[in-house]
């Protein structure tokens, strides 16, 4: 069994770290949230006075956290507070489960070997209920042997875990399916709408897609009316299993990365686009589903 520091024990990091908990392993947390902590002590988690203070015996330091300004200024602290690399004993390993930008996960990297580390990017896929059930996929970017040494602390929190290369490209798989997400969403709900306006049934077009050369992770299970799938948070009001600002964030790196390859991505540019607007008016705290809604509202009035 490993001691673990957990940073970031939000709605995603406090399942996660309360699963390595079950698990056997010892697990230090720290979040700036007193409600986090609280419920991470319920679940067993030690709470360390600060993040300084969490890593400094931990044998893996485990980071969740906002964005990859936020990962870049823990890993290296300032004039006022000392950062998580000069605290951690030599050769931890960091594991950044974070989604930030490629470039950041690669710098992440870098000043974390300079400073006689190992370190790995590892975000995430499966949102809250992934994290609750240990069941979310993970996409590694890491050397051979820090995969090695990560993947048996990822299995307790994940039920697929993905080498997709050396550092950064764990990121660059995240960022790359959630843009086929974010555009595969977005075409079902304007199938959806569409097929409103021509008579047809949710439940027809249902029937017919999901069997057929439409069939998609956002319309099987992340159907955008309620029925077809039970399950789907268009049958709880839109509550998010992944917020419209999350798809915001996360295409906004799409773009990022599509500016910095000069990759002609028309459709990637576009959905971030319509999730930027959606997640600047009522969408933020929305399931990224409800995209319908806006789509609804913005077709033109007509008589078919």
């Amino acid at each position: 069994m490993s001691d673990i520091a957990f940073l970031g024990l939000g709605h995603m990091g406090g399942p996660m770290a309360a699963n390595l908990v079950k698990a056997g392993h010892r697990v230090f947390g720290f979040d700036p949230m007193p409600a986090a902590l609280d419920v991470a002590r319920g679940n067993g988690i030690e709470i360390a006075a600060d993040a300084n203070s969490a890593v400094a015996e931990a044998d893996i330091v485990i980071t969740m956290l906002p964005s990859g300004r936020h990962v870049i200024a823990a890993y290296q602290g300032d004039e006022s507070t000392l950062g998580l690399l000069a605290s951690a004993k030599p050769g931890t390993l960091f594991l950044d489960c974070s989604t930030i930008a490629v470039d950041e996960a690669r710098q992440a990297h870098d000043i974390a070997l300079a400073a006689g580390h190992r370190a790995a990017d590892a975000p995430v896929s499966g949102g809250v209920v992934g994290a609750e059930n240990g069941t979310l996929a993970f996409m590694v970017g890491a050397s051979e042997e820090d995969f090695a040494a990560a993947q048996p602390i990822l299995e307790v929190m994940g039920g697929r875990i993905v080498h997709c290369g050396g550092s950064g490209l764990g990121q660059a798989a995240k960022v790359c399916n959630n843009m086929i997400l974010g555009i595969s969403q977005i075409a079902v709900a304007e199938a959806f709408v569409l097929g409103e306006r021509l008579g047809l049934s949710h439940q027809a077009l249902f029937d017919v897609a999901s069997n057929a050369s439409g069939q998609c992770w956002a319309l099987t299970t992340n159907c955008p009316v309620p029925g077809p799938v039970p399950t789907s948070p268009a049958n709880k009001d839109y509550q998010p299993g992944f917020a419209g600002a999350l798809m915001s964030k996360d295409l906004g790196l799409a773009e990022s990365a599509i500016d910095l390859t000069g990759v002609d991505a028309q459709l990637g540019r576009h959905a971030r686009e319509i999730y930027k607007a959606f997640a600047d008016g009522d969408g933020a705290n929305q399931d990224f589903s409800g995209i319908i809604n806006t789509i609804r509202a913005q077709s033109a009035a007509t008589d078919v």
